[in-house]
């Protein structure tokens, strides 16, 4: 890591982060497992059966990560996790994503489907206007077809759609 670059977050502060919301996730399952029969009866397992072992997997897999991770701290206490220039990165990729879905909230699924795809075309992948344009209304029309005609799954809709009569 350059001199200038310095870490936001450390790899060893992100290890036991992401091993206690692991381990968090796997107690809610096993809890939420033992609301049911969690053996087998004579049909086969009962309701709670796989969850349960499904969120002891979670858990011994999360204590493994936060064992690891002080195990190691030694050696990742001053290594980066994320940078400023890492952080502008992932910003790049979230801040789309999250106008795309607030976007399709308002607009509907299939026009913030086009002009999430157009944009990131565009504005990310360099690509001239015309070619964006052409790929995310083609994208766009192959999952409406794919969707609302062949699989007959309606998707959220928005004023444009209501406006052209499309249910």
């Amino acid at each position: 890591m350059s001199t200038n670059e310095r870490s936001l977050i450390s790899r060893f502060a992100m290890e036991v982060v992401t091993g206690c919301i692991a381990l968090l996730a796997g107690i809610v399952v096993v809890l939420g497992a033992l609301e049911y029969e969690i053996g087998w009866d004579e049909a086969g397992p009962q309701p709670g059966y796989f969850p349960f072992y499904v969120g002891l997997i979670i858990i011994v897999a999360s204590l493994g990560v936060l064992v690891q991770g002080f195990l190691n701290r030694s050696r990742t206490t001053g290594e980066a996790f994320l940078t400023r220039e890492g952080f502008k990165r992932v910003m790049a990729f979230f801040l789309p994503l999250a106008a795309f879905t607030a976007g399709s909230y308002v607009l509907g699924l299939y026009v913030g489907t086009f002009v999430y795809l157009a944009g990131v075309m565009i504005f990310q992948g360099g690509y001239r206007w015309p070619f964006a344009l052409t790929v995310a209304g083609g994208i766009t029309v192959f999952f409406f077809v794919l969707f609302e005609r062949w699989f007959q799954v309606p998707l959220l809709k928005g004023p444009l759609e209501a406006f052209l009569g499309i249910y």
